[in-house]
């Protein structure tokens, strides 16, 4: 799943079917029928090489990945995540391309990163999905925005399957806060786990898509033995196997 790829991107446009408002998508498909489709959520407006090279490793496992453009509302010199009605219009258009496109509706899942992983969790508890994914949310105790609500409090409504990785030194994320949403998650309808990683190694833009010290499939061999290319292969690793498992 590591190494250099020959870019797919491409960009695309999807509406809501009640909407004029068109959303701009970045779409890596896989070279052969996809078995499943992915809401990519990102907080940024452009896509450096890491999330790009973990958009191909997932297309490469079979997942069609569709990334919304979240700020296409705001003026380019603006930046304030998405929440609210805003951010469920722009997953579910995101979504409905998917469908569109040959992806069954249980087979679709969404992941997002940072702020953008707060999102994809807010999306997972207010539609349902085959799988959910956050890296690095924050917002645990306190609102990102106006439009969002502390993840404390939505968690145990989540109507989707959760996964959520988090890293130790992470200061957007306290070891005690991540516990308490940890017991929180419990009360949740739907399977969830939450893990941990030393320092901060779990985050996208410090290794994820980068070339990784051993393969996936070595991770037992390494599990005691600690270093950031270890602990960013099993958090990929994490995430490919909670997709496999729950997007059938």
């Amino acid at each position: 799943m590591s190494g250099i790829h020959i870019s797919r991107a491409r960009q695309e446009h999807a509406a809501l079917p009640d909407s004029t408002i068109h959303v701009p998508l970045t779409v890596i498909a896989p070279e052969t029928k996809p078995r499943g489709g992915l809401v990519f959520l990102h907080e940024m407006r452009d896509f450096h090489e890491p999330l790009l090279q973990f958009m191909h490793e997932l297309a490469d496992d079979g997942w069609l990945v569709g990334a919304p453009h979240l700020f296409h509302r705001q003026p380019p010199d603006q930046y304030s995540p998405v929440f609210g009605q805003e951010l469920f219009d722009d997953a579910e258009a995101t979504r409905t391309w998917l469908s569109e496109h040959g992806v069954d509706a249980d087979c679709v899942g969404i992941i997002g990163f940072d702020s953008a992983g707060t999102a994809a969790a807010h999306v997972a508890t207010e539609r349902a999905y085959g799988a959910a994914v956050s890296i690095a949310p924050h917002g645990i105790r306190e609102p990102l925005t106006n439009d969002a609500t502390p993840l404390l409090k939505v968690i145990p409504y989540l109507q989707t399957p959760w996964l959520g990785i988090f890293g130790e030194d992470d200061p957007k994320t306290p070891p005690d806060d991540v516990q308490e949403l940890r017991n929180a998650a419990l009360r949740a309808p739907v399977a969830t786990l939450l893990v941990d990683y030393p320092g901060l190694a779990h985050r996208p833009d410090d290794g994820f898509g980068m070339e990784s010290w051993h393969d996936v499939d070595d991770i037992d061999e390494f599990a005691n033995e600690f270093s950031p290319d270890s602990s960013v292969t099993a958090a990929k690793q994490h995430i490919f196997e909670w997709f496999d498992s729950n997007l059938r």
